[in-house]
């Protein structure tokens, strides 16, 4: 049997990869594109995870699609409304007749004497082994493993006569409903789910060992919603997305610039939210700087609503064991529990742990750098999408869309079929991939690409500045050799 060949496989069918897919069919004409999805179902994140009160921690207006306006009332929107949001694209641009879905991607191996990508993916509950050729490969699998959160080893998990989840694991037979629940964590999940689940247990304790910078927005944007309903669709989404980009790259800068106004900032919300007798410094207020780490959106202040209803309270400790009953803390106070829910973060992984090979030699990704924050040194054709650590995942996404589509483009003009990144300057030192002090970073980052001192090797974080990398920036520039 002959191998299908296509000009571009995208990895992923998530919001990255049907934007990527929108992006080719719009940008790149005429060329062959298929996606591999490893799962049954279009959404990636939005369908993995189904906790309660599953949402967005950026707002709509920014995680939404540059080309498909965000039209629903809410700001920060629930997991299900984005995951519909995805779908819905994927069938209003024919993507959806282009998943192979079922299509789990282990190695791909790349030789230049035929400029081309051989894929291999595993299919079916059999696990049987195809093979794919392309031209180019565009990754769009995510930066964490789906099938295994992070878990500590905490002791005496086995005595624990309740039910221990991890919410990446949620299934609908969990019960919380009149029943005392710890949540584990103080990130993004935690917020999340502790307001969520607080509307029906008896109790719902969040359990941190140190805090996270917490704030509180309005769920949906009063004035995008005004100017909905007098302009344009698209004219009243771009002008919203503009006025999103630009307050968070100020206060951004302003963390980075004035770390102690931020702070104070920040914690006044807080403590706006619950009052003078409430131990801000103690539950609330980390060893960190602001963006040192994720801030912690919460929309409405629910969490903030669920502890001063005294449905919900925050527990500052450490965790010896687990006992029969819940948890020993540090403190030596015992913490009775029906439900534990593991909020402790993510597994990263690389290219969605996809065994790569050039020309025979397998790729360290440790030993690359990052060129744009999109490429890999010494690894031709390939691309990556992967979104802002400081703002929302989508706005760094379809600009590395756009110019993956420049890229491609250019080759075709010049027939050109091989484009390979190099750093050519001796004095360049490498720095970490992202300066992010968070532990689910710092666990893996040893094993992820790094970045260099100077562009194009040099990832800012910074929107605007990429439009101008990315968008306007020469394609032939001194690092990219084609061939």
């Amino acid at each position: 049997m002959s191998m299908e060949h296509f000009d571009v496989l995208i990895v992923g069918a998530g919001l990255s990869g049907i934007g990527a897919g929108v992006h080719l069919q719009q940008r790149c004409p005429g060329r062959s594109v298929a996606i591999l999805e490893g799962r049954e179902r279009i959404g990636g994140t939005w369908d993995l995870f189904r906790y309660p009160g599953v949402r967005s921690d950026s707002d709509m207006y920014t995680l939404g699609y540059a080309f498909r306006p965000w039209e629903e009332a809410k700001a920060i929107a629930d997991g299900p409304s984005i995951l519909n949001y995805v779908q819905a694209t994927a069938r209003e641009h024919g993507l959806d007749r282009k998943i192979r879905f079922g299509h789990r991607v282990k190695r791909a191996a790349w030789s230049t004497a035929d400029a081309r990508w051989t894929v291999e993916a595993e299919v079916g509950a059999a696990n049987e082994l195809r093979r794919i050729s392309c031209n180019f490969l565009f990754m769009c699998s995510g930066y964490y493993r789906y099938d295994a959160g992070y878990a500590p080893p905490f002791a005496g998990t086995e005595r624990f006569k309740g039910r221990i989840v991890h919410p990446q694991h949620w299934g609908d037979d969990i019960v919380h409903a009149g029943q005392r629940v710890v949540v584990i964590g103080s990130g993004a999940t935690a917020v999340t789910l502790v307001p969520a689940l607080a509307q029906t247990a008896a109790h719902v304790t969040m359990l941190q060992r140190s805090p996270s910078y917490v704030v509180a927005r309005p769920a949906e944007d009063a004035l995008a919603n005004r100017m909905r309903r007098v302009l344009p669709a698209r004219l009243a989404y771009g002008l919203t997305r503009w006025k999103r980009v630009l307050l968070g790259m100020y206060f951004f800068g302003l963390c980075r610039r004035n770390p102690a106004r931020a702070k104070s900032l920040l914690l006044g919300g807080v403590r706006a939210w619950l009052g003078p007798a409430f131990d801000v410094q103690r539950h609330f207020t980390p060893r960190y700087n602001p963006w040192e780490q994720r801030l912690c959106l919460v929309p409405d202040g629910d969490l903030f609503k669920a502890i001063n209803a005294k449905r919900a309270s925050v527990v500052t400790d450490g965790i010896v064991r687990f006992t029969e009953k819940g948890l020993l803390l540090t403190s030596g106070a015992e913490l009775e529990a029906d439900l534990i829910v593991t909020a402790t973060g993510l597994n990263l992984e690389v290219l969605g742990g996809v065994k790569v090979s050039v020309d025979g030699a397998p790729v360290e990704w440790s030993q690359t750098l990052n060129y744009k924050g999109l490429m890999y040194s010494g690894v031709p054709n390939l691309a990556a999408s992967f979104g802002y650590t400081n703002a929302s995942w989508t706005l760094k996404c379809d600009l590395s869309c756009e110019y993956v589509c420049r890229l491609l483009n250019h080759m075709a003009r010049h027939g050109w079929r091989q484009c390979t990144p190099h750093n050519r300057d001796a004095s360049m030192t490498t720095e970490p991939w992202i300066d992010f002090s968070s532990g689910y970073v710092q666990r893996s980052l040893e094993r992820f690409p790094k970045q260099g001192s100077r562009p194009p090797w040099k990832l800012h974080q910074n929107y605007a500045r990429d439009i101008l990398t990315l968008r306007y920036g020469r394609i032939a520039d001194d690092a990219m050799a084609f061939a």
